[in-house]
């Protein structure tokens, strides 16, 4: 895929690094990627990997924006209240780069639809609350073959892992999490800074493992403390009992 002389401009700061170069810029511009919520996690993911020059976005929220929001998810401003967050971030996306393509889905995702959502994307990213969408999210990615970047935060903590079929997300955490009852932080609460600094690493682990810079991460978590202000890394051993997967 070719760049246009004002892509080697806009993006001379990224191609000019050694470990990435045209080929990791060319490699951005042919990938597809979804994104599964448009909050607070959602609202770091996207202007990153749309300025990094991310080829195409598909944007999956069925939210409208709200109040309590705006204190984690500043790609929305007051006068945006009860407007579509799917089409916000559309309209984000197409000020911030002209050469990425943005398409809005206003829709809940769930089991019954998320394989057909979720089908022909390079890379899928989950930044959704619950735990529920997270597993139809993670199932539905070990059905498609497609790696799968799931990333959360609540309260003071936040955790991001990359998973391609053993282990999976639900090796992770389990057939417990299936009922849509489940804490989020709407009953938690989340201090504002959290999901932009678990959506800022998780944006970094995509634009690495599209553009192949630095190791593989298939298999591993990485834990934020926000009160101790550190990172961890664990690896997530398969389960091979897990109804997603331990077949695969």
């Amino acid at each position: 895929m070719i760049l246009s002389d004002d892509e080697l401009d806009r993006y001379a700061r990224q191609i000019v690094l050694p470990q990435f170069g045209g080929v990791g810029q060319r490699k951005l511009k042919e990938a597809k990627i979804v994104i599964v919520g448009a909050g607070g996690i959602g609202s770091a993911i996207i202007p990153a990997l749309a300025g990094a020059g991310i080829g195409q976005l598909t944007i999956i929220d069925d939210g409208m924006v709200e109040v309590a929001n705006l204190h984690r998810q500043p790609i929305y401003r007051e006068r945006d209240l009860g407007y579509s967050k799917a089409d916000l971030a559309l309209q984000f996306v197409q000020r911030l780069n002209r050469f990425v393509k943005a398409q809005p889905v206003q829709a809940r995702i769930d089991a019954g639809n998320a394989r057909d959502l979720l089908a022909g994307h390079r890379l899928v990213i989950d930044g959704s609350d619950n735990f529920a969408t997270r597993l139809a999210v993670s199932d539905a990615c070990v059905a498609l073959d497609t790696p799968l970047l799931s990333a959360a935060a609540i309260q003071l903590q936040g955790q991001v892992g990359l998973f391609l079929h053993q282990p999976c997300y639900r090796c992770f955490v389990g057939d417990a999490f299936d009922a849509d009852d489940c804490d989020s932080c709407a009953e938690q609460g989340v201090l504002g800074a959290v999901p932009a600094a678990v959506g800022s690493f998780a944006a970094m682990l995509a634009l690495n493992s599209i553009s192949g810079v630095g190791d593989s991460q298939f298999g591993q978590v990485h834990l934020f403390d926000g009160e101790k202000l550190t990172w961890r890394a664990m690896r997530i051993p398969a389960d091979p009992a897990c109804r997603a997967c331990g077949s695969a």
